[in-house]
């Protein structure tokens, strides 16, 4: 649960995901700074998003210092990347030293790693995989009838 004063939350990553968490948080009253190095994945963000886009590479240090990470409540690390997303959540909490440091990780033997670094992880590859055998589990498998 989110608490309930404003955070100040910087989403790298403006795909399916960034936006999808940009546009919520933004319409929850949060103040969200999205980073993307493609302007038009800005496109993605509601009429109603409210925060900061900021157009960049993220791995060039001087792009995530810009949106100030050190005021940060949240930073949340959603590209298609694992290395993009590992790199900038440890930057983001060994350097700017932010509260909590989340990411999305495809690989799930990544995930400990992040983990040890302090970083919370998403993965949609587990995730996808645990409810497809949750849902083997609820349903027989029928046997095929003879042709």
């Amino acid at each position: 649960m989110l608490s309930n004063h404003r955070l100040h939350i910087i989403i790298v990553g403006c795909g399916r995901l960034g936006s999808y968490l940009a546009n919520k948080l933004s319409h929850d009253g949060h103040s969200v700074v999205v980073i993307d190095n493609d302007e038009s994945a800005f496109n993605a963000l509601s009429s109603e998003y409210s925060g900061f886009r900021v157009e960049g590479d993220v791995t060039e240090f001087a792009v995530l210092k810009e949106v100030k990470p050190d005021k940060a409540d949240v930073v949340i690390a959603t590209t298609r990347e694992d290395n993009v997303n590992l790199m900038v959540a440890q930057i983001a909490r060994r350097i700017f030293r932010v509260p909590r440091v989340m990411a999305r990780v495809f690989d799930p033997k990544r995930e400990e790693i992040y983990r040890d670094l302090g970083v919370e992880t998403i993965s949609p590859t587990s995730i996808a995989g645990d409810e497809f055998l949750k849902a083997l589990k609820k349903q027989p498998i029928i046997e095929k009838a003879e042709p």
